[in-house]
């Protein structure tokens, strides 16, 4: 057997089309419809046909859950099976589902719940930095107050995230080959997101958690682990918390995990274990026709 992981994508690999052909498979269609009566809105249409509804926090959230959610099941339905999961951001909420933490229903509920309140955040903003010198950037932000490092993705990517004025001097002090402001609302991973934080976790506190199937390595805390109170408590923290996915890239490695899945519509993740584990084989599932060609 082949040690495998899956992983998932989180905010910013949407596409148009990413529906792909999924809603003429009638468990698909039937997760969709169901899509639409907890969120009073249909994700078909907005893949297909709402290009500035899809780019908002609100709507994108939900509509990656649960087209990832979607691909998972058709390939858990191809006999296909992980060893391990992980998801960047909104991705967790996919791996969680996955791996058995809770059902299809109760983690679109939870991200419907989290793309409304993190679409209404404001004051803040986000910075992709692409290589640079990671001492400095460090010394930089331990020195400057309402700003941290929201998304360790690799050695060479990171995101910032903070009050405009203090990511702006962050950028402006530390060198580096790229520098890209993200479209966003507001300070996302950071503390800055307190009181969203907070009220989401008035919605997750009532919902309970399986022990989960699969083990899961979460952004806060990227060690395996299929415990619920400690997979919940992680969630918890998530929204405040940075993206470690540099160090769950690592624990991946680390476990001897032989072939990587990025199940949803982009081949970010891949693309970042390429440059970090190149040995590592790794694929993409986006459609149907992505699982039948799979090995």
């Amino acid at each position: 057997m082949t040690t495998t992981a899956w992983v998932f994508p989180g905010q910013g690999s949407q596409k148009i089309g990413m529906q792909a052909d999924l809603e003429n498979i009638p468990t698909a269609k039937a997760k969709l419809d169901r899509a639409e009566e907890i969120l009073g809105w249909s994700i078909l249409e907005v893949c297909k046909n709402e290009p500035e509804k899809l780019s908002r926090t609100l709507y994108t959230q939900p509509c990656l859950y649960a087209i990832a959610s979607i691909l998972a099941d058709l390939l858990f339905a191809a006999g296909q099976n992980p060893q391990y999961v992980a998801g960047h951001s909104l991705g967790e909420y996919v791996a969680l589902y996955a791996a058995g933490a809770y059902d299809f229903e109760t983690g679109l509920q939870l991200v419907k719940r989290r793309g409304e309140l993190m679409d209404a955040a404001e004051g803040g903003k986000m910075y992709a930095l692409m290589g640079f010198d990671r001492e400095q950037l460090q010394a930089k932000i331990d020195e400057t107050a309402d700003v941290v490092l929201a998304n360790d993705n690799s050695a060479a990517q990171v995101v910032i995230s903070g009050t405009p004025a203090a990511v702006d001097r962050v950028v402006a002090a530390v060198k580096s080959k790229r520098a890209i402001e993200l479209n966003v609302s507001g300070a996302f991973h950071s503390h800055l997101m307190k009181e969203a934080s907070q009220k989401f976790n008035e919605i997750l506190d009532k919902v309970t958690f399986n022990e989960s199937k699969i083990p899961v390595l979460a952004n806060v805390e990227p060690t395996p682990t299929t415990h619920a109170g400690e997979l919940k408590a992680r969630l918890q923290q998530q929204m405040t918390g940075s993206v470690r996915w540099r160090e769950i890239m690592d624990a991946i490695a680390a476990n001897e995990v032989e072939k990587i899945i990025e199940v949803g519509p982009s081949q970010v993740l891949t693309g970042l274990f390429k440059r970090a584990y190149s040995k590592i084989p790794r694929s993409n599932i986006s459609s149907m026709a992505d699982i039948a060609a799979i090995d």
